[in-house]
C-alpha cells in the first residue's frame, strides 16, 4: 500500500472523491479521475470532489487495509449515483476504487455525507487480502 498509492497518512498522497450521476459508466478501463458525468458544484462540492484523510494502513495476519474519515460537503443540492476515489498527487490522477451507492444519494441545500465503515480487516473501504 506505498506503491503507486501511498496511503500513510501524513506523508503519503492526497486522495480525492468525486460524485457522479446515473450516466456515469465505470469498466475495468477506468484508470484515472474523470470529470465525465461528474455532479455539478454545489455548496462545498466542487469539481474534482473533495480532499479525504486517510487512516494509516494497519494489517492483521492475513489481511492489510486502509480507511477514510467521512467527508461532508455542505449547503448542497446534489444528486449522486457513485463515487471515485482517486490519487491527486500522482500524475495522471489515478483511481483507487469506484463506489456504486445502489441508487440515487441526494441532498437538498443540505449537507452531502460520504459515510466510511469502520477501519478493519473486514469493513475498511480498501482491503487487501
Amino acid at each position: 500500500m506505498t506503491a503507486t498509492h501511498n496511503f500513510t497518512n501524513g506523508t503519503g498522497n492526497t486522495f480525492k472523491l468525486a460524485l457522479y450521476d446515473d450516466s456515469a459508466s465505470f469498466t475495468a478501463a477506468t484508470t484515472a479521475y474523470t470529470s465525465l458525468n461528474e455532479v455539478g458544484a454545489s455548496g462545498s462540492y466542487v469539481a474534482g470532489g473533495g480532499a479525504l484523510t486517510n487512516v494509516t494502513p494497519t494489517s492483521t495476519s492475513t489481511t492489510a487495509f486502509t480507511d477514510f474519515a467521512d467527508l461532508s460537503f455542505t449547503s448542497a443540492t446534489i444528486t449522486a449515483y457513485g463515487a471515485m476515489i482517486y490519487n491527486d498527487s500522482a500524475a495522471g490522477d489515478p483511481s483507487v476504487c469506484i463506489l456504486y451507492f445502489g441508487g440515487a444519494k441526494t441532498s437538498s441545500a443540505g449537507t452531502f455525507t460520504i459515510v466510511f465503515p469502520t477501519a478493519d480487516s473486514t469493513n475498511a473501504i480498501i482491503r487487501i487480502a
